[in-house]
């Protein structure tokens, strides 16, 4: 079946979206042109000019000066996400790591790639990855969707989408041979005399991906006054912000992370953690090839070192850690309030907590089963609810 039969009510609607003028999907609240807090977006972009729908309290995401935001940009990008004619064998899609009903991660421990090799490391979730200031786990070099998109599409260690030399020229003939996505290629990189390419493959993608703000959950909701928390989410609210849990040094943000980058950015803070999640060797040993970044620096205090990830969804992105080797979110507190894991025996024994690379964040916190009853509540008001139905970043080859 052609994309293109497969796509006309689809095609009817981004007709009727660029007509009316109504752009910018995800998050409802503050409609913002392209280029405010002095970030022009650059590069020519096609179609209409992009207004951002940021949620209450979201500044504008940074957008690289050569990929310019745009209704049909995006619209491409979407189906992109969700092409299988993507990877080599055209068996997998970038959303079959990253489910919009799991605010964009899989369920798995880790993540399967297109030829069935497993990735040593969890799917992380999409939600508000406009404002990452790093893209993945344990890579600080990794700084915008458009090289971090480079790596699933064309890694060989792991193998995700499966794209590599042999096949590279095969691949993207599926896209220039199809009239419905040669014609959307053509709106979205006007002018250009060769459309189909793979750096506009990696642009359309980055620029979908930007528009998946999340900012509507029932914590939002609190903070502009439209409900009140129940007593359980308030007390774990409390919390999760005081000096006791202490989550909010590396969950404090906006949303809750402490990597942030958006338009009006000028001094970008880029931490990595060791949360003592591993101590095999007795010596601060974390097993490979999940050792963090001290993979690329090879440097010994940064062993084990990750990035924190968002909070926002949580309820969803289960099972947890870089190598999703803590089912709930129960476990997670358990691990977080004995200041490290113990593991007791097995090829990955060891004391975490006795980790000599360990953050000074990490500590023994004295919670009781109410208290962090409390703090699941309060971080079950993150989900948003609206996010992982919103149409906008919707399959657009499922059926309604």
């Amino acid at each position: 079946m052609s994309m293109g039969r497969r796509a006309g009510a689809n095609a009817l609607t981004l007709a009727l979206t660029l007509a009316l003028g109504l752009v910018g999907c995800g998050g409802g609240g503050t409609r913002v042109d392209e280029g405010a807090d002095g970030n022009a977006g650059g590069g020519q972009g096609g179609g209409s000019a992009w207004q951002w729908l940021l949620p209450t309290g979201f500044p504008a995401p940074r957008v690289p000066e050569d990929n310019a935001m745009s209704a049909t940009r995006v619209e491409l990008g979407r189906f992109l996400f969700y092409e299988r004619r993507l990877s080599g064998n055209a068996s997998q899609s970038c959303a079959d790591c990253h489910h919009q009903d799991k605010a964009f991660t899989d369920g798995r421990a880790v993540a399967i790639g297109s030829t069935g090799e497993a990735h040593p490391r969890n799917s992380q979730g999409l939600a508000n990855v406009a404002y990452n200031a790093t893209l993945t786990w344990a890579n600080p070099s990794l700084v915008t969707l458009e090289r971090q998109m480079e790596t699933p599409l064309f890694g060989e260690n792991p193998v995700e989408m499966g794209i590599n030399d042999h096949n590279k020229a095969e691949v993207l003939a599926r896209f220039a041979g199809d009239p419905d996505y040669a014609r959307r290629f053509a709106e979205a990189f006007p002018g250009e005399s060769t459309p189909v390419s793979w750096g506009n493959v990696v642009k359309a993608i980055a620029s979908f991906q930007r528009t998946l703000l999340s900012g509507n959950s029932r914590y939002d909701r609190y903070l502009r006054g439209q409900i009140v928390l129940s007593a359980s989410e308030e007390r774990g609210r409390q919390l999760f912000f005081g000096e006791k849990a202490e989550c909010f040094h590396c969950h404090g943000s906006f949303n809750f992370n402490d990597q942030i980058v958006h338009a009006g950015s000028r001094v970008v803070e880029t931490p990595f953690h060791n949360t003592g999640l591993y101590n095999i060797d007795g010596n601060g040993g974390f097993p490979e090839p999940n050792r963090g970044v001290i993979e690329l620096t090879g440097r010994a205090d940064d062993m084990g070192k990750f990035r924190a990830p968002s909070l926002r969804n949580v309820e969803l992105t289960a099972p947890y850690m870089h190598d999703g080797s803590i089912a709930t979110l129960e476990e997670v507190l358990d691990f977080y309030a004995a200041g490290g894991r113990v593991i007791a025996s097995g090829p990955h024994a060891g004391d975490g907590r006795l980790n000599p690379y360990k953050s000074d964040l990490i500590s023994l916190i004295q919670l009781d089963a109410g208290e962090r009853a409390d703090l699941v509540a309060f971080l079950k008001t993150l989900t948003d609810h609206e996010f992982i139905q919103d149409a906008c970043f919707s399959n657009p080859f499922a059926a309604p």
